[in-house]
């Protein structure tokens, strides 16, 4: 049974408010119509400014706010989270830049001892400065409202005092072809600075950012010592990642 065009439209609206992305062939199977159907509607919302199509289904048309993006996919960011948090040890040192993944690892630290985070990330200072047993450095540096993150040159003067075993990464999309990317290009610079001061340097984002490429470049993917993401991508993504990336972990 189908239903009408603006109900598809409602469907759909509220679909990428909860999601934060819209696949064509999923909307054909559960809204009951044709994939050419879907994509008509697509076309349509796009042009009133609603979503921004991209190759097999829609996005947002602007940079989601770290706040909202909280709520998707919460269950396998905190498969994510958990996985990254497994490879810090007591008395470690630590970067963790700004996003809703990374600022999960945080909660799954509490039985380490002497750990040391340096992090841009007021949400990774919110969760951390809870925890007497982690020592945190905040940046300092220009806020970005958005993304809770601090970024610009005093960002980046204190990154550069600091020595670690780890950082952890956030990006908007990754693919093997394009690198890890992200629309938000002040915040460029802190990512490539955390990778250039860590010995290992790890990408940890959900599955829905894979094949998604943002306007600035960061790093090529296979310059980060490994990637941790869900399991929710399909068979050909997983080859895909693992054959391009320097190690691909799917929790």
């Amino acid at each position: 049974m189908t239903i009408e065009r603006t109900e598809r439209e409602s469907a759909m609206l509220s679909r990428l408010a909860q999601d934060g992305s819209l696949q064509v062939a999923k909307l054909a199977r559960d809204l009951g119509v044709s994939e050419v159907t879907i994509r008509a509607d697509l076309r349509q919302l796009e042009e009133r400014g609603l979503l921004s199509r991209t190759h097999g289904g829609a996005e947002p048309t602007g940079y989601r706010d770290v706040l909202e993006r909280r709520f998707q996919h919460p269950a396998e960011k905190e498969r994510i989270a958990a996985a990254a948090a497994a490879l810090v040890h007591d008395h470690d040192q630590i970067m963790i830049e700004a996003g809703t993944t990374t600022a999960g690892i945080v909660g799954h630290l509490g039985g380490l001892r002497g750990v040391q985070i340096v992090t841009n990330s007021t949400l990774v200072f919110a969760k951390a400065r809870l925890n007497p047993a982690l020592t945190v450095i905040l940046t300092g540096g220009t806020f970005h409202r958005s993304s809770e993150s601090l970024v610009g040159p005093v960002a980046l003067r204190t990154l550069a005092d600091f020595n670690v075993r780890l950082a952890f990464l956030g990006t908007d999309g990754f693919t093997v072809e394009r690198g890890l990317t992200t629309g938000f290009t002040e915040g460029v610079e802190v990512l490539r600075a955390m990778h250039q001061r860590a010995q290992e340097s790890w990408l940890v984002a959900d599955s829905s950012k894979y094949g998604q490429v943002g306007f600035a470049s960061v790093l090529p993917l296979a310059e980060v010592t490994g990637v941790i993401t869900d399991d929710r991508l399909s068979d050909e993504a997983k080859v895909e990642l693992t054959e391009g990336a320097s190690q691909a972990h799917f929790v």
